[in-house]
């Protein structure tokens, strides 16, 4: 008898587990019929209506794995449609492919009221498509708008920031889109994350971006963005990342930026900044792990800022036009160092004995300046020390017949036998301190001259 009751008892249990506790609300038609539009355009190779069941009238729960859907608590209400992923990312996220010719279908502007989130991931490669307006319907609610690696993606900047007030990441990365960054920027307040790398964005940066108090990331690189850097970014002490590299700025590095300590990322390279030297203020933004000022000719010497900053692992201060010595205290200071960029510039002076103290770093390179004197520690604590261009400076034989050493010390010279005084000098000293009466006389003056 117990064992005829069990498998029933085993079904309902299981099913209690496997379907919802209360018949879900279903999605709209119309919403349902826009999500089919919208996968039909980014690949219109898959019988998407066949895989997914178009005659149930709850696509959210056979829903493709880039569709997400939500519930609200009122069941008289609709299930809502709210992140949409499309494009390869990994085996572990099967988002709906994108094919060679998809497009981008103005609908999703359009249909998906309650969309927190929006993402495309190498979806235009091929096809060109144009970036659309936003209507205000869909603004309301979406949170991230996400488009990566899609140089297809042809349009204007702003047409795609129209009314997103409620953005808390916007990551525009590797497109087609162009154009300046609009004064309207400043009413997305509730932005932490502004990605606007490898497009073709150009013009003066609006200093109405100090207006994004919550702002964390702040990454401009690689675009076409000239004029100066405006003083009112250093109103930005949220900051943990700024990145304005492979632009045009010019002018001097803001001192505002000194304002900024959460700073943990900065990256100033391959601009036009000049003949300012090396910001002092970098010393006062304790946090910093990353500097890169590389590709601006600031000149001037290397500073002493280096004692608030232990814990930098990377510094690139290549092709600065950099001059003088290299600062012991780096080496005494930079415990955490693990990349160290000083090539193509115009130091001189030895390398310092300090840098011994950086432990196991992973590279360091002082190529192309006017280094001199001995190597003085072996390359052997580094994963690549490399020396090169560097006339004056010499190396031990041993440290030079080493296998692993032969190409990051670019051939430098073997360094000469060091001088060692001559034995019958010191022998001649030696019998001189042991006379007796050489002794005597020593102490006695000592002895007059402490009384003294």
């Amino acid at each position: 008898m117990a064992s005829s009751s069990f498998f029933p008892l085993a079904l309902l249990t299981f099913l209690s587990m496997a379907l919802p506790s209360h018949q879900q609300p279903p999605l709209l038609s119309a919403e349902r019929e826009s999500l089919f539009r919208v996968l039909y355009s980014v690949n219109s190779d898959i019988r998407w209506r066949s895989l997914f069941n178009d005659d149930d009238d709850d696509l959210c729960l056979s829903a493709p794995y880039g569709v997400v859907c939500d519930y609200p608590s009122e069941s008289n209400e609709t299930a809502q449609i709210v992140e949409l992923s499309f494009g390869y990312v990994s085996d572990e996220a099967p988002n709906p492919p994108c094919s060679a010719n998809a497009t981008l279908d103005p609908v999703l502007f359009t249909s998906f009221k309650y969309l927190r989130r929006l993402f495309f991931y190498r979806c235009f490669n091929e096809s060109q498509a144009s970036v659309p307006d936003v209507s205000p319907s869909f603004s309301s609610t979406l949170e991230e708008l996400v488009f990566i690696e899609n140089p297809s993606l042809v349009g204007p900047f702003s047409s795609m920031l129209r009314n997103l007030t409620s953005l808390r990441r916007l990551v525009l990365s590797g497109n087609g889109v162009y154009g300046e960054i609009p004064q309207e920027i400043s009413q997305m307040i509730n932005l932490e994350e502004m990605t606007l790398s490898r497009n073709h964005l150009a013009g003066e940066v609006p200093g109405s971006l100090a207006t994004l108090k919550k702002l964390k990331i702040l990454d401009l690189s690689q675009n076409g963005f000239e004029g100066y850097v405006p003083e009112s970014l250093g109103n930005l002490t949220e900051l943990l990342k700024l990145d304005l590299s492979f632009n045009r700025f010019m002018g001097e590095i803001p001192e505002s930026l000194r304002n900024l300590q959460s700073l943990e990322f900065l990256d100033l390279r391959y601009n036009q900044f000049g003949n300012f030297g090396v910001p002092q203020f970098i010393g006062e933004i304790p946090r910093l792990k990353e500097i890169y000022l590389s590709g601006n000719l600031l000149g001037g010497k290397i500073p002493e800022i280096w004692e608030n900053l232990g814990g930098v692992s990377r510094i690139g201060f290549s092709n600065m036009g950099l001059t003088g010595n290299i600062p012991a205290s780096m080496g005494v200071y930079l415990r955490n160092l693990s990349y160290l960029g000083l090539d193509n510039n115009s130091l001189q002076g030895p390398v310092p004995e300090e840098f011994a103290f950086l432990g196991d770093a992973g590279e360091i390179n002082m190529e192309n300046n006017n280094l001199s004197g001995r190597v003085p520690f072996s390359t052997k604590k580094f994963g690549k020390l490399k020396l090169g261009g560097n006339r004056g400076l010499c190396v031990d034989h041993q440290l030079s017949m080493q296998a692993e050493n032969k190409n990051c010390l670019g051939q430098l010279k073997l360094c000469k036998k060091p001088d060692i005084p001559n034995a019958v000098l010191f022998s001649g000293i030696s019998s001189l301190l042991f006379d007796p009466q050489v002794l005597f006389i020593s102490l006695g003056l000592m002895l007059v001259f402490t009384v003294l």
